[in-house]
């Protein structure tokens, strides 16, 4: 375990890695409005069931921990106390790895209530 969080400190941290919570959020959203509306127009109701949906959403919901994860071991690489406003190589790993983990928690949420309907919803009306 302690190679594990060695090596994601090792890690570069971009604005690539901040991205990734919010698109999933967006490709997981995507996916949910053509399942509503492939479902309605060829079955015209939900599944009873939607396994393919529960997979999709958990590996979404996967993902997006994961990134969560992984910036919250990186937050807390050693430097100096916040705010991370400094132009050095720990503070804007900190700075963005902080945001990530925001961004992790807010997508997170939003994956949630995306799926909350499909889940809930029975009819096409």
């Amino acid at each position: 375990m302690r190679r594990l969080i060695d090596r994601v400190r090792g890690l570069t941290v971009s604005l690539w890695t901040l991205i990734v919570p919010p698109s999933v959020w967006a490709v997981h959203f995507v996916f949910s409005y053509l399942w509503a509306a492939l479902n309605c127009a060829k079955v015209g109701h939900f599944a009873t069931f939607p396994l393919l949906y529960v997979v999709g959403t958990m590996l979404a919901l996967l993902t997006v921990v994961g990134a969560g994860i992984v910036a919250s071991i990186q937050a807390r690489t050693p430097g100096g106390d916040p705010p991370h406003e400094q132009s050095t190589d720990s503070d804007r790993l900190r700075f963005l790895a902080k945001a990530t983990q925001l961004l992790a928690g807010l997508s997170f949420i939003g994956v949630v209530f995306t799926a909350a309907p499909v889940a809930f919803l029975t009819d096409c009306r």
